[in-house]
Formats: C-alpha cells, structure tokens, sequence
C-alpha cells in the first residue's frame, strides 16, 4: 500500500472518529427512563407503568402498563414547548377510540392528563421507578406456609369471597374476587402448585405487582401472555404447561427485579429483569414490600403447598 493510501485511509479513520455522536444516538432525554404511574379515574388511584426511551437519532418511543391488560409499544412520545404526549390504542377498554395521554415533567415527577375511551379526561401523575438492588449472596430465612390447608387464615378476598379450603386445597369454583395474603414480602422463594380445569386462567402476582401467568397453554408456542411468562413482559424459553386437570408447580425466585421462574420442573425464566408493574397490580408503588395475589376473576382454579422462603436483609 502506497504512503498516498494510507494517508487517506488515516483521514477517513479520523473523521469517523469525530462524526457527532447524534448520528448514532440521540442524546438522553430527561424523559428517558421508566415511571411508576396513577390514575385518578372514578374516585379510584388505578396504578400503571410508563417507559420512554429513545430510537434512532431523533424519536423517543416507549412502553405503557395500564390498570389491566399487557404491557403496549408506544410509538412515538412527541415533545413540544416543554410538554409531551402520546396515544395507545385501546387493548380490551371499551370503545374502539385510542387513549390520548399529556404530560409535564416538574423535577424528577411527572404530571398530566388522560383522555379515555369514553371520552372523559383523567389526572395522572407518576414517580421514577427506584432501582431494587439485587443480592448476590443472599441470606434465606425460614420457610412459611402460606396456605395452613384448613381455611383462609393470612388471607382476605377482595370483594364478595367465593373462595373455600376442601381436603387441604384452595380453590375458586367460579370467577369471582381475587385472594390477598395478609403478609408482605421483599424478595423470596415462592413454591405454589395449582391445577385448573380446561380453558381456564389465572395467576399470582409477585408482590403483588408481578403476574406469573397460569393458563391451560399445553401445545402453544411460549409468550409473555401465556403459561409460565411474566404477563406482558418475560417469555419463558419453552411451553411446559401440562394437561389441564393434571397438578402443576411454580418455583419462583424474585430479588429486587431479577426473577427466575421453575415451571414443573424446569426453568423457563432464569434470572431475567422485570421492568416494571404488569397489568392489575394492586399498586406502582415497586420500592416497597407487597403481599401475593391470586387471581380468581379469570375462571375456576385450585392452590396447594403454598410456601415462601424470604431473604433476610
């Protein structure tokens, strides 16, 4: 190679070496981030999720968790004069209008506006969502039994009760409230098993934020939405679902966001992040300890050997 050659060999080196970042990223926006969101709508603080982030050099795009349903991409997030706004369309809300979303960021708190798909206008205001530490090393206390087998004790329904115990298991005959544990939890080895009758659903809710899905998926393809997914958001690797009628366990392991989920037996979600609240979460409020949710409103379903081994901080 001749000195000519190299020379503009080194040139072209140096001016890549000092084309703008902007060409390969945007520079971040404080809007940048996820956020823990509530909606003040019909008297009720419904808790949901927003994230933004940015694509390519110049749109900021994202991600939203409403009261109910999956996690939804948002397409673009459009800043203008120092307010911001979005819309999703709806997902199973009534009416075939999008939701149209304003907001205002004052310090590290976000504020704004909701326009449903009734029509009416909602206030909602969010916080940034903390970062949960993770332990490496973490010290397991005393494994507890969630379920004594005999009655509901350390457990309250949320709304009329149609759970009952029969022979040492929980179960909901029909769709009905969903089942609330007294106690509270940080980060933890769950172990639960459960069985439900074909076609139907439910799920447990890690700190009461965090769905596992149950649901008679044997045969289907892995989703975020079906049979050992964390709803909306983590895929398990393989379908493991068994025959509805037929026992099944989870074997879940959760500190600060990392969760690891054991599916019958084997392990379909291994130490992936949640990045945030899923879809009928009791609150946003993910730097606190919560308690376990079952869902009873999907269809009929049973519980067995409900235990928990918490970290000890």
């Amino acid at each position: 190679m001749n000195i000519r050659m190299k020379t503009i060999i080194g040139l072209m080196g140096l001016q890549l070496l000092t084309i703008p970042s902007l060409l390969f990223g945007q520079d971040t926006n404080p809007l940048e981030g996820r956020w823990d969101m509530v909606i003040m709508q019909d008297g009720k603080e419904l808790p949901s999720w927003l994230e933004i982030r940015h694509s390519g050099n110049h749109t900021l795009v994202g991600r939203f968790v409403y009261a109910f349903g999956s996690a939804r991409p948002i397409a673009e997030v459009k800043v203008t004069d120092g307010t911001f706004n979005f819309a999703i369309p709806p997902q199973w809300e009534p009416g075939n209008v999008d939701m149209e979303f304003e907001g205002r960021m004052d310090g590290d708190k976000l504020s704004g506006t909701m326009k449903y798909t009734d029509g009416k206008t909602y206030e909602w205001k969010a916080t940034r969502a903390p970062i949960l530490a993770f332990n490496k090393n973490p010290k397991w206390g005393r494994t507890v039994k969630l379920f004594n087998d005999k009655d509901l004790s350390g457990w309250h329904a949320m709304g009329e009760n149609q759970w009952v115990v029969e022979d040492g298991v929980l179960k909901s005959p029909k769709s009905g409230a969903n089942l609330v544990s007294d106690e509270k939890f940080k980060d933890f080895k769950l172990h639960i098993e459960f069985k439900y009758p074909k076609g139907s659903n439910s799920g447990i809710f890690l700190r009461g934020r965090y769905e596992a899905q149950i649901q008679d998926d044997k045969g289907k393809e892995p989703s975020d939405v079906l049979f050992g997914g964390i709803y909306g958001f983590l895929t398990p690797n393989e379908m493991v679902a068994k025959n509805s009628g037929d026992w099944q366990s989870y074997d879940i392991t959760l500190i600060g966001r990392r969760v690891s989920v054991v599916a019958n037996g084997v392990t379909v979600i291994n130490d992936q992040i949640i990045p945030g609240i899923t879809g009928g979460a009791l609150d946003s409020k993910e730097g606190e300890p919560g308690p376990f949710l079952i869902q009873g409103d999907h269809g009929p379903i049973e519980y067995r050997n409900i235990t928990v081994t918490p970290v000890i901080d």
